[in-house]
């Protein structure tokens, strides 16, 4: 069931350009298969993906990756969420606003970051709103992420309000998370020592986390999860993190000869047992 985020007659900022949302198929194999891009995304949706075992009463809002210009919305999406239903938890996939590549002006807090964020931040207080409707326990919403949704997971985690003016009841709902996970996170540590960039501030009051990735991550340098561990720690935010030597980058749930794209779907649900998610 897929549902627009924001209501029909409520402006919100557009893409750049004028283009028109594109779909592309990848043809760089994953796992020996392709994988599909979304991008010039200007209407985001969610998807609601219900339970395929018993239901436990949790859900997860998958956030796919694609550098804030895309997401990879089978790969880090649709993929992840099969999963998700079979372990009985209900599964929202965000298509979140990804307007323009925010490479382009050399700076790493661009406009694409904040829509994503208020998408998510929408999508979460409408799950919240809704959660009789979708059999879901209202405190025992998470959100899991991937690259750059490895990103929006560090920052719908540690927003302490709403990055927007309310538009309506759901916005009166909290939009944090209950646990997150983010696999491969990138902008997040700044290249000096273990410092964050100065925009990723951090909340006492962000949720358990769990952090997976791997030291020969080509795209997103380890120290991006290992500052963002340390900088939880400190806060004394729970945090689990698990560090491979090999991986690379941009694998989801699909198997590869690196044993971590075997066996973090374990760790994960470990650690939702463990955080009596599950």
């Amino acid at each position: 069931m897929q549902l627009p985020i924001w209501p029909d007659g409520v402006a919100i900022q557009r893409p750049e350009t004028n283009a028109a949302e594109r779909v592309v198929q990848k043809t760089n194999l994953v796992g020996g298969r392709p994988w599909t891009f979304v991008t010039n995304i200007s209407r985001p949706t969610m998807t609601v993906y219900p339970p395929r075992a018993p239901n436990t009463g949790a859900a997860v809002m998958v956030l796919p990756g694609g550098g804030y210009y895309g997401v990879a919305i089978d790969l880090e999406g649709s993929e992840i969420c099969d999963w998700i239903n079979r372990m009985g938890m209900t599964c929202i996939l965000l298509k979140y606003r990804s307007p323009q590549d925010w490479h382009k002006d050399g700076k790493h807090q661009a406009p694409a970051v904040q829509l994503a964020l208020q998408d998510a931040q929408r999508a979460m207080g409408l799950v919240r709103q809704r959660s009789a409707e979708y059999g879901i326990d209202p405190r025992k919403v998470g959100v899991i992420g991937f690259s750059a949704g490895g990103h929006l997971v560090a920052a719908i985690s540690n927003a302490d309000k709403r990055t927007y003016a309310a538009v309506d009841a759901a916005d009166s709902l909290s939009s944090r998370p209950d646990f997150a996970i983010a696999l491969y996170p990138g902008h997040l540590w700044s290249g000096k020592d273990l410092e964050l960039y100065a925009w990723n501030s951090i909340s006492p009051s962000a949720p358990p986390t769990l952090l997976l990735q791997s030291f020969d991550d080509p795209v997103d340098d380890v120290r991006n999860s290992i500052a963002y561990a340390m900088a939880l720690r400190k806060l004394k935010v729970p945090v689990e993190m698990h560090l491979y030597a090999e991986g690379g980058h941009a694998f989801g749930l699909r198997p590869t000869s690196s044993p971590i794209t075997t066996e973090w779907p374990k760790l994960v649900a470990e650690w939702l047992r463990a955080t009596k998610i599950l």
